[in-house]
């Protein structure tokens, strides 16, 4: 008789829920949920320690696709109980992801929005984007149009999903530089503090392997940047180009 996947991941999400809830500290919940504004209930797990929580939950096991998509589902929705979603479980759903993402493609790109669009916080998009869609879309041309129509959508979170998934490639010295730039010149005067960020630290990233891609790129764009994006962007300039850009600004 064969078991029911269903049953692996209902048990998978039961045992992270267990071990958050162990873990979790009221008044670290308290700070946290101020500190980002958050209209979910919180835990009050660190980072880490959520991430040993997956870890330890996932040691072991071999997930399919389709495992590894309701595993994440489980841990994204509202627990039995509660009120509404958890920080934490929504975080470690973003865990389970970006460890399988080996069993992710482009046909998740949907499952994936859907995350980013409910997220609402960078505290969640930045991974879901930046470590996750990152390494997927460079992998997969499938994300082509994906990013393209992310890259106009309404949802701010939406915009910056779709400069952030060029941060981990660029970072290391690969990705697609020409994208990123065409995607930021045509956000680069929006006055939305998460856009002006990404931008700045997508260029600052780029610039551990690439300073004068980056310095090329900023330095006739300077009279539209913010200051925010522009101080992000000369953090790792050589000081002539930094002096070069600001003087620029």
């Amino acid at each position: 008789m064969t078991s029911d996947p269903r049953n692996n991941t209902q048990a998978l999400a039961e045992a992270v829920d267990q071990d958050l809830r162990a873990r979790g500290r009221n008044e670290r919940a308290e700070k946290e949920k101020a500190y980002l504004k958050s209209e979910l209930i919180h835990f009050g797990v660190s980072v880490p320690d959520t991430r040993a929580v997956v870890r330890t939950a996932l040691r072991g096991t071999t997930l399919s696709h389709d495992e590894v998509i309701d595993l994440a589902r489980l841990l994204w929705t509202a627990p039995p109980g509660e009120a509404g979603p958890v920080h934490e479980r929504r975080a470690a759903a973003t865990m389970v992801l970006i460890q399988s993402k080996d069993r992710l493609g482009a046909e998740d790109a949907d499952f994936i929005e859907s995350l980013l669009r409910e997220a609402k916080t960078w505290a969640l998009v930045d991974p879901l984007a930046g470590d996750l869609v990152g390494p997927l879309s460079e992998q997969d041309p499938g994300f082509d149009p994906v990013l393209e129509r992310w890259a106009i959508d309404e949802d701010f979170w939406i915009r910056r999903s779709a400069l952030l998934a060029h941060l981990v490639p660029l970072r290391q010295g690969r990705g697609d530089f020409d994208r990123f730039s065409r995607f930021a010149d045509a956000m680069l005067e929006e006055k939305e503090f998460f856009i002006r960020k990404a931008i700045g630290w997508v260029l600052r990233d780029t610039s551990r392997k690439r300073p004068d891609l980056v310095y090329d790129w900023i330095l006739p764009r300077t009279h539209r940047t913010s200051g925010v994006t522009i101080r992000e962007a000369v953090k790792r300039l050589s000081a002539e180009q930094r002096e070069a850009v600001l003087a620029a600004k």
